[in-house]
């Protein structure tokens, strides 16, 4: 297939404007994605992807900062239940972040120089109908499936609810339909440690080249523990100490929890925006889908005809099986079909990123079955 359009590394600039929940408008829209396989002559085998808080559109190609394999290699490519070989696969830079679509860190036209803290706070929905705009400049009416996990779960279930005839199906991994005052709690602990580093400069950094890095490790590192379970991190560290025998009774990192924390955050700097984090974690937080229709999380599907499979981890605190059931109370409700299964895993929310057998062919039959 020759249309430049498709393919990995690509990029669109859309005249917009892109109406946000804030009030304001959005022009033009950049947004950066990927795709791969090929689109049916009837353009019916498209599944969207839709990717969480700190991932991209290198679902399953090598990251251009960090040179490692896509984030979801497991679930994507040849063989695997999204495969390229059966589906067209789409997955797009969420509006916000980092990695081309436009956000914080992209030039403000206006300006000429970056948006920082000017650009417009965003929601969950805003980023669905920014996916849309791009479904649409790919000249695809309708989406075989939509599949995320985490914020990406957010984004599929936000899907139906705007656009309730352009999905036939959805997958929803380890997700929710609002945020806690928990989850909530530790997102404003992770804003308030980037605000609090001196290089944020109230989000004016980009031409100092010298980002708030440390303030960003901590968030990222608060942000880590949530993603794991107490079983899996007392099962990888317990409380081993890193590189010695003995403790140092100083601040140095005795134990390798430690260690493998301060790693994760220093890590995580290098390819991600502190301001992109912000505005992501600001519209996790925002997110509350019975809010956007009465008070009803029912509500949110009566108009969609698409079939809906959920997923939970029984160790993942983050976004519980309670949640995940809630969502099927409300789909049960509105009288959409629905499946759904608690998966046993040691690893807490980060589950849905590692390698999870079960939790492929639970995807791969749903899908299957729709074809």
């Amino acid at each position: 297939m020759d249309d430049t359009r498709f393919g990995l590394a690509r990029h669109v600039t859309l005249p917009g404007p892109l109406r946000l929940d804030g009030g304001g408008l959005l022009s033009p829209v950049e947004i950066a994605y990927e795709t791969y396989g090929t689109l049916d002559a009837d353009r019916s085998n498209a599944i969207l992807i839709c990717h969480a808080l700190t991932g991209d559109q290198h679902v399953a190609s090598r990251h251009p900062v960090t040179g490692k394999p896509g984030w979801w290699e497991r679930m994507v490519g040849p063989g695997k239940p999204v495969d390229p070989e059966r589906h067209f696969i789409i997955c797009s830079n969420v509006l916000g972040s980092c990695m081309g679509s436009s956000g914080p860190a992209t030039v403000n036209p206006a300006t000429g120089v970056p948006w920082g803290m000017s650009f417009p706070v965003i929601t969950i929905r805003d980023m669905v109908r920014a996916q849309a705009m791009l479904l649409d400049h790919l000249g695809i009416e309708t989406l075989a499936a939509v599949v995320g996990g985490s914020m990406g779960g957010m984004q599929t279930l936000s899907w139906p609810a705007t656009f309730p005839d352009r999905v036939r199906a959805v997958v929803v991994i380890a997700s929710t339909a609002r945020h806690t005052a928990q989850n909530i709690a530790f997102h404003e602990v992770g804003r308030q440690a980037v605000m609090a580093d001196p290089k944020w400069r109230e989000g004016a950094y980009y031409a100092e080249a010298d980002p708030p890095a440390a303030g960003l490790a901590v968030a990222r590192m608060a942000a880590h523990i949530t993603y794991l379970s107490e079983a899996g991190l007392t099962a990888k560290f317990g409380r081993r100490l890193q590189a010695r025998d003995a403790k140092s009774f100083g601040f140095d990192a005795d134990f390798q929890i430690e260690s493998y924390l301060r790693h994760q955050g220093i890590s995580f700097v290098d390819r991600f925006d502190a301001n992109s984090y912000l505005y992501i974690t600001r519209a996790m937080d925002y997110f509350d889908l019975a809010e956007e229709h009465g008070g009803h999380l029912a509500n949110a599907f009566r108009a969609t005809r698409a079939r809906f499979c959920l997923v939970s981890f029984d160790t993942d605190w983050l976004y519980p099986t309670a949640e995940s059931r809630a969502i099927v109370h409300a789909l049960n409700a509105a009288g959409a079909p629905v499946s759904f299964v608690e998966l046993s895993s040691p690893f807490g929310h980060d589950a849905f990123l590692l390698e999870a057998p079960e939790l492929n062919r639970v995807v791969d039959g749903f899908l299957r079955a729709g074809a």
